[in-house]
């Protein structure tokens, strides 16, 4: 059976850590000898809890195939009082096959659909692809938000405003760890016991609460000219992601274009999609998020208007080097506005890559492996009243 609770406190009020260890930039395959980044001090107000699994995990690939594991953990931080989450740090144990990590806030009232989950799952933790698997925890009171995302180079980002994840007491923190098995090259993964550690405050009744909205878009990039093989048909190759991460991770290549509003797909190098915005909120920050055959992205505000303004622009996007970006001062928008995301992909990294080189080519569409893409432009945000 899993742990009812898989992660131990392991201290709480330290400031003291580890030194980052120099990787080369660019080569999409530094994750070892990259260590965390050193924590930044506490603030006036501030707290550390740091979390721990409470044993090591050896990640293995699906029942379905594939060379990824999504395994998610559940941690109780304990709260007896409201508290605001202002920063968190994921230091994954086995950097090797880290590929990426989710923290995940769940309310109260997904509480026990997540300790459910947990508990009827053998071994640690449970699968979970595209989300935190819980149906419970990602429904109404019960929703789970994606407060922030950790790949090799990221580190803490601190806000200078009074802001926060709020959590209620009776909140549990879902961390989802994405185990890449490609970067052990068929030799044993291995095992991880991964820590988070969680900045909180009590807060003010003035402190702005965050929520995370994620801008997706579209990935159709075909196989290069030079390329051939089964895979590099569109519907093979969502048939394939189908298989290997179940109907709704594969059924989002075509949900997305419906939700941008194209009829059909328009393979190429570069996608977009327009988000319209429904009610007031703030800007805050942004992370662009892509896999190893990303290029570039992009998030804009009223793209084509004389009030147009890029809001995340990452114009060399490294997957050894994704972090969350403050804007230079905070954004107001509301209805009326729109966001539009734009990601550039490359298949012709394929052949420069050691984890991908030796895979046969495909038409790449969104999914959650290491050899498949996504497109997505994470926003922080805080909501306003008008």
């Amino acid at each position: 059976m899993a742990l009812a609770t898989t992660f131990a406190v392991v201290a709480c009020g330290s400031n003291a850590g580890n030194g980052a260890a120099p990787v080369p930039p660019g080569s999409h395959n530094a994750h070892a000898g990259r260590q965390p980044a050193p924590p930044q001090p506490l603030r006036a107000g501030e707290r550390f809890a740091d979390l721990k699994m409470a044993e090591a995990y050896t990640p293995a690939p699906p029942e379905g195939g594939g060379t990824d594991e999504y395994r998610c953990q559940v941690i109780d931080p304990g709260l007896t009082k409201a508290a605001f989450l202002t920063g968190t740090q994921v230091t994954p144990e086995n950097v090797a096959i880290a590929h990426h990590a989710i923290v995940y806030a769940v309310p109260p009232g997904g509480a026990a659909a997540v300790r459910e989950q947990d508990a009827k799952t053998p071994g640690l933790g449970w699968q979970c692809f595209g989300g935190t698997g819980v149906k419970g925890a990602e429904v109404e009171e019960g929703e789970a938000a994606w407060v922030d995302t950790w790949a090799p180079g990221a580190a803490e980002t601190l806000f200078t405003e009074d802001a926060g994840f709020k959590l209620e007491p009776g909140s549990l923190i879902v961390l989802q760890l994405h185990y890449n098995l490609l970067a052990t090259d068929g030799r044993p993964a291995g095992s991880d016991r991964s820590a988070v550690r969680l900045r909180l405050t009590d807060g003010t009744p003035q402190t702005r609460e965050f929520v995370t909205w994620p801008l997706d878009a579209p990935t159709d990039l075909p196989c290069s000219p030079d390329e051939s093989g089964p895979l590099c048909d569109r519907a093979a190759s969502i048939a394939d992601v189908t298989k290997r991460f179940g109907p709704e991770v594969g059924g989002t290549a075509d949900e997305q274009l419906e939700e941008c509003g194209q009829s059909a797909p328009k393979p190429g190098n570069t996608q977009t999609c327009d988000h319209q915005v429904e009610a007031p909120m703030t800007l805050f920050a942004g992370f662009g998020h892509m896999h190893l055959l990303g290029r570039a992205i992009k998030v804009e505000l009223n793209p084509g208007t004389p009030n147009a303004e890029v809001v995340l622009d990452v114009p060399q996007f490294d997957f050894d080097d994704q972090r969350l970006l403050k804007l230079p001062s905070p954004v107001e928008i509301g209805p009326g506005d729109t966001l539009r995301v734009t990601c550039t992909h490359d298949a012709g990294l394929r052949k420069q890559l050691p984890q991908l080189s030796k895979l046969p080519p495909r038409y790449v569409v969104w999914g959650d492996g290491t050899s498949d893409e996504m497109c997505a432009g994470i926003m922080t945000v805080s909501p306003r009243k008008s």
